[in-house]
This record gives C-alpha cells, structure tokens and sequence, in this order.
C-alpha cells in the first residue's frame, strides 16, 4: 500500500539537500557557497555540517576550511545494499500481484544480455509453469522484461547486442528487425510497461515493469503472464495499473528517485 503523504521536517529536508550537493559536486566546498545552493543562512548552514561532522559523514579542510563528504556513507550503502537482495525484496510482491489477477507472475535480470528468471509464482492452473521457471534464459527482444532491460542501452548499444545474440523467430509473432524493436521500445518507454503478445509463446500474453535503483537504471523486471483467453483488454489496463504503482514502490526502495 502507498503510504499516507505526511509533512515533511525542514531541517531534515535541508540536511539531505546538503549532502547531495556535496555529492553532486563531488569536491570540496566553501561554507559560503553550500548555503547558496541549498538557499540557507551560513550560520544555520554550519549548524548542519558541524553535527554531519560530529557523525563522521563530512569532513573540513584544516587548510582551506573547505568541507567534503567522508566514506562513511558509501559503507552505509554498501551494508544496505547487501540487505536488499532483489529476490527477498519482492518475492511477496510478486506473490501478492499473482493472487491479485490469479496469474503467474516473475521476476528477471539481465546476465550476458539475456533474461534470466530468478523467481516464478505460478498461476492456479500452472499453464504457463514450462514457460517460465527460475534459472531459464529468453532473449532480450522476444520478452517484455527483456524489452524493460532494453532501457538501459541507447540504439548503438542495443545494434552491438542484437550482433552479438541475434534476434531469433520464436512466434509468428516475434518481432525480427532493429527497426519493429526501437519501434516497440519507443511505446515501452512513454507508457512505463512492456508488452509480449505471443512473442515469446504461441497463446501467452506477458506484461512487465522496471525495477530502477538508486543509478537510475533499470536492474530487474517484474512480469505477469496468462494464456490470451484470459488477458482481456479490461484485465490487462487494470494490471497496468497496478504494476505501475508496484515499480513506483519497489523502486523507491531500491534509491531510485525517478
């Protein structure tokens, strides 16, 4: 559930602008200079850097005077980083998105440009369980995940994959030119979903949305799937729905501010 929007605390506010200043700039700075950027008095600027230094998150320059960011956030990320194992962070997810439309649902990562599943909740029926199981590969093109990973290449990239990996036929469906995948691409990026219409197999429809970090890219897909007879337009506009809002989610915790 979206949590309830509450007032935020200024000072809080304007720590955190502080520190991604310092991020942003990635040096040195004068007190005088972050106040002007975070539009602050310097006397209530000091303030805020004398207990960030306190902790250990800024440091000052003996010689100049100047402050900078220390490593101790970096450690903090990388311990959070180590808790978030993508799996463990969405399994109930996808569990709860399976119950919700009474489909299959999965999770997948890119690894030597190609899909890999690495979590499946299977439908009530398992019709789709030889399709999608954890540890299979699919391609990039074929897929609506592979279509979400597809985001974090720009066209020059993607050309050098599609080399590399080809774009086999799977379907009559499949799309088997650059040009229907930039295409494609295209829509997935305005609508923030990837679809695959009995691309990847014959009688299945697939629907997926990005998982985006704290980098801004794209580090994993979630995707529902369910045989054609089932997907109607009604049922696949409402998951559309609902899976935007679980990126949006998902992602927040994963750092991104997108």
């Amino acid at each position: 559930m979206l949590e309830k929007k509450v007032k935020k605390n200024q000072s809080v506010e304007k720590v955190l602008q502080i520190i991604e200043l310092l991020v942003s700039k990635g040096g040195e700075m004068r007190l005088q200079d972050i106040a002007e950027e975070v539009n602050s008095p310097s006397s209530t600027v000091l303030r805020y850097l004398s207990t960030l230094n306190a902790f250990g998150y800024v440091y000052q320059n003996a010689d100049s005077s100047k402050y900078a960011l220390t490593l101790k956030l970096a450690q903090l990320g990388s311990l959070v980083s180590g808790q978030y194992d993508i799996r463990n962070l969405v399994h109930d997810d996808l569990i709860a998105l399976s119950k919700e439309f009474q489909e299959s649902s999965c999770l997948a990562i890119e690894e030597d440009h190609e899909v890999v599943y690495i979590d499946v909740i299977n439908g009530p029926d398992n019709m789709l369980k030889t399709m999608q199981r954890i540890g299979k590969r699919a391609p990039l093109h074929a897929t609506s995940v592979g279509k979400n990973i597809l985001q974090n290449y720009s066209e020059e990239e993607i050309l050098k994959i599609l080399a590399e990996k080809g774009m086999p036929q799977l379907t009559v469906n499949t799309l088997t030119t650059p040009e229907a995948l930039f295409e494609e691409l295209e829509t997935v990026e305005q609508e923030g979903v990837a679809m695959d219409d009995e691309e990847c197999e014959i009688g299945a429809k697939c629907i997926a949305v990005p998982l985006i970090d704290y980098t801004g890219k794209v580090v994993a897909s979630i995707s529902i799937s369910g045989p054609i007879s089932r997907m109607t337009d009604e049922k696949v506009n409402k998951m559309k729905e609902y899976m935007l809002r679980m990126s949006e989610e998902i992602s927040k915790k994963l750092g991104s501010t997108k």
